[in-house]
């Protein structure tokens, strides 16, 4: 089965992946957001707007959306909604934007500013937030807030960087508690204990897709995302598999016999370099072949033939950090949580990752290959 006919059997069997207003969904979505960017095909763009349409009430309200649970993870899917507007024009979806936008004008932070993970995780950053939040606040600021909150986008992005990222082992912790009172976080410096990799793979993307959204006039900023993004990719790509050319899910710990490489982070990792190349950040004689080395890898060794249908495998289904001693961050949870095929946070980023193959073969001039070649 080409690629293409794998996503298009994914997309035509989709379902809401929980009955509320969710992120995983808005990986799907992203995905086929970037595809129509890529090839003009329509059936993507139609995906997006029935979804939208099932769920954002003519006044813009999204009848599902947990506003009173502050989860930072349900702004993913309002990214969409940018593209929504301005190819229809209809305002139900500017409105719907605004209606995203307000829980983040109230959404609780830590006292360094940052956004709350979840009400149910005071005063926790996760990477995962990062690329939840962020590309969105971003890219309202350019188009309706007036640049005014650059300088607070900045500030939680350096926030990471100064309480997640390890300096000796160049990777970002999976989250950090500014209490220091979680079972999992360390008493000195706040942080999980270890590297996960669907993690880096959302701070990885965040950031691209931060730049994408900004106005490159805002120079110094600009800049000073550009050189974090090169940090994190020089920083993880030390922990690539040579066999497999593919990442661990516990990112530095190959060592451990029950370890894997790992689909979405793979993914992810892949998406970044690919739209960092596109956009110039990267440099395309260094890193697009790399970019590209891993989404080979992933089509040869994760999207397999199961029963006469294809399946995108080894998927991280969840992990995630307490409430209170459950999920305590160590290696051993990490590989304990299930594997799976088809996930939403698998395909997502692999139909991203796909879409930033394809234009930037076009973009460099070169002809993508077809579907049948890979």
């Amino acid at each position: 089965m080409s690629i293409s006919g794998y996503i298009g059997h994914f997309l035509s069997s989709y379902q809401h992946y929980q009955t509320y207003w969710n992120y995983e969904d808005g990986c799907v979505l992203m995905g086929c957001k970037q595809l129509y960017e890529a090839t003009q095909d329509k059936v993507y763009l139609d995906f997006v707007l029935q979804y939208l349409k099932q769920v954002i009430e003519p006044d813009g309200n999204i009848n599902n959306y947990e506003l009173g649970k502050y989860n930072i993870d349900s702004i993913n899917s309002g990214k969409v909604l940018f593209t929504a507007y301005e190819i229809t024009k209809e305002e139900k979806y500017r409105s719907a934007i605004e209606f995203i936008m307000n829980q983040l004008r109230e959404h609780p932070r830590t006292k360094s500013g940052n956004f709350y993970h979840k009400g149910i995780y005071p005063r926790q950053i996760w990477l995962d937030g990062v690329y939840m939040a962020l590309p969105f606040y971003m890219e309202y600021e350019t188009k309706y807030g007036g640049k005014e909150h650059y300088h607070d986008i900045m500030n939680q992005v350096e926030n990471v960087r100064k309480f997640l990222y390890d300096n000796e082992k160049t990777l970002y912790y999976h989250a950090y508690d500014e209490a220091r009172i979680q079972p999992w976080a360390d008493k000195v410096t706040g942080c999980s204990p270890n590297f996960w990799l669907r993690s880096m793979g959302w701070y990885l993307m965040a950031l691209v897709d931060i730049m994408d959204a900004m106005s490159e006039e805002i120079y110094e900023q600009y800049r000073r995302y550009g050189d974090l993004l090169k940090e994190a990719v020089t920083g993880i790509l030390r922990y690539q598999d040579q066999k497999t050319k593919l990442f661990y899910q516990v990112i530095d710990r190959a060592d451990v016999a029950e370890n894997y490489t790992e689909t979405s982070g793979s993914a992810m990792i892949a998406y970044a370099i690919l739209k960092g190349c596109r956009m110039h950040v990267l440099s395309i004689e260094k890193y697009a072949a790399i970019g590209e080395e891993v989404l080979q890898a992933l089509i040869a060794q994760k999207l397999l033939m199961t029963n006469e249908e294809a399946h995108l495998t080894d998927i991280c289904l969840v992990a995630g950090l307490g409430p209170g001693e459950a999920r305590d961050g160590s290696v051993e949870y990490y590989l304990s949580e299930p594997r799976v095929s088809d996930d939403s946070k698998g395909v997502g980023p692999f139909m991203m990752a796909y879409a930033q193959s394809l234009l930037l073969k076009k973009e460099c001039g070169s002809e993508a290959e077809t579907d049948e070649e890979r």
